[in-house]
């Protein structure tokens, strides 16, 4: 079938989107894994062929990066890994407290009908019955994926719930950083002292979150919303001092320790 130059631009267009999200996740991903080290420059040439996709999604994707922190923009050009401290690693996780500590409140002041608590507690329903440590159902690989996705999707309706899409936009680049995702220490949460207390805590978080929304107490969803993000606060010097588990947090690779050059 022959095409016109029309519809070849055309097609070459839509498929553009598409190819620029698979090139952003997958180098996403690759960073958080630490397939790059901090202070690694990148440059499009080499991702070109290593991804096997065109310059302009590769081009996109390292901006996109760059715009979320996860990469400095070289002087000469390119782009450089970024470094991050452990104040950086603190201060992104207190952000997003802050940030869902007011998702809360907002949910609970703009809170219409009770119904739109459905799919929270349905959310926090599956958590309870795929939960890690649950006795009855021995966590694996794939109950453990589901678990994450239910944590990661029950903390994004929270924040729909808020019905603010400036907080949400704002929230989502504060999580793209290491550490600062909801789900973030969780499995490295299993490999410490404690777990089964502390998973046990974050899930009384969040049936009393749901509680409060539900009879408008915003001050006391905003400040339960707040402990919640702080048990990864509580879980990240254990972490940290753990190469094993440090090894198994996504991003852990780039955090600069202190006395490492």
């Amino acid at each position: 079938m022959n095409f016109s130059a029309n519809e070849r631009r055309s097609n070459t267009a839509s498929e553009l989107p598409s190819q620029t999200g698979r090139t952003l996740l997958n180098l996403r991903e690759m960073l958080l894994r630490g397939d790059f080290q901090p202070g690694e420059r990148l440059s499009e040439l080499p991702l070109v062929a290593r991804l096997g996709v065109s310059r302009t999604p590769i081009r996109l994707a390292l901006d996109r990066l760059a715009n979320e922190g996860l990469l400095e923009i070289w002087p000469t050009g390119g782009f450089v890994v970024r470094a991050f401290t452990l104040i950086d690693v603190y201060d992104a996780i207190e952000m997003r407290g802050v940030l869902e500590g007011t998702a809360a409140r907002l949910a609970a002041e703009r809170l219409q009908e009770p119904r739109e608590l459905v799919s929270l507690r349905s959310l926090q329903e599956e958590l309870e019955m795929v939960m890690p440590l649950a006795p009855a159902l021995p966590p694996t690989i794939d109950s453990f994926a589901h678990y994450l996705d239910l944590n990661e999707s029950f903390h994004s309706t929270l924040v729909d719930l808020a019905k603010s899409p400036m907080l949400r936009r704002t929230l989502d680049r504060v999580q793209s950083l290491p550490f600062a995702s909801p789900s973030a220490t969780v499995f490295a949460r299993l490999k410490l002292p404690k777990a089964k207390e502390l998973l046990t805590i974050a899930h009384e978080h969040h049936n009393a979150i749901i509680e409060a929304i539900e009879n408008r107490q915003g001050s006391r969803a905003e400040s339960l919303a707040r402990e919640h993000a702080c048990l990864a606060l509580r879980n990240l010097e254990a972490v940290l001092a753990d190469k094993e588990v440090l090894s198994s947090v996504p991003g852990g690779s780039l955090i600069r320790m202190p006395g490492v050059a």
